[in-house]
């Protein structure tokens, strides 16, 4: 099941009238930048696990045959790591739509994973629990499968992930989540055919 959420998303006023705006990716916004952006930072944020929980009907999956994406889910004491982006507003437009499927623009604090440090205060796109393509929790392996089955109109549900895994380790980052899942689908001959 779907939900649209691009105009609850152009509802959010948080940084009306500012210039230019951090985001936080932790997913696909890693590996697939496909917007314009005026500076990229790794990053990392405190209180959140990345976990292949979100259903995806609309980009690595179809309705009938949902892929797996990332979320966030909260995880005290958890440190989660992506990449940062400096975009100015008119970005933002395009990416609720690229994100609508569940995900919903949450204010974060960012924290800088480069020399230079730092925080700031940026975006996210969070798909929580309530939203209607919510999958939840499973086991690794089936997790695993169901990506190795899924395929939609932005292409297979495993490239997804193996781009997600490689985007991780090129930063130096270990996600037990992710690696375990990349392993596991790599172990399946059937799946590992498929690339």
């Amino acid at each position: 099941m779907a939900l649209d959420t691009t105009a609850l998303n152009r509802q959010m006023t948080h940084f009306d009238g500012h210039d230019e705006i951090w985001l936080f990716g932790y997913g696909s916004l890693i590996w697939k930048v496909d917007f314009a952006y005026l500076e990229r930072r790794p990053a990392f944020i405190h209180g959140w696990s990345r976990r292949f929980w979100q259903g995806s009907h609309d980009h690595r999956g179809t309705p009938e045959a949902p892929g797996r994406v990332a979320t966030l889910v909260r995880d005290p004491g958890a440190v989660c790591h992506g990449m940062a982006y400096r975009i100015t507003p008119e970005v933002l437009a395009p990416l609720d739509v690229r994100e609508k499927n569940g995900y919903l623009r949450e204010v974060i604090t960012l924290c800088f994973d480069d020399p230079a440090g730092g925080r700031a205060e940026g975006l996210v796109y969070l798909a929580t629990e309530d939203n209607a393509a919510f999958l939840g929790d499973a086991p690794l392996e089936a997790i695993a499968e169901q990506i190795a089955r899924a395929h939609g109109p932005s292409g297979a549900n495993r490239d997804y992930l193996l781009h997600l895994a490689d985007a991780l380790q090129a930063l130096g980052v270990e996600d037990p989540h992710v690696s375990g899942l990349a392993q596991r689908l790599l172990a399946d001959p059937v799946a590992a055919g498929r690339h």
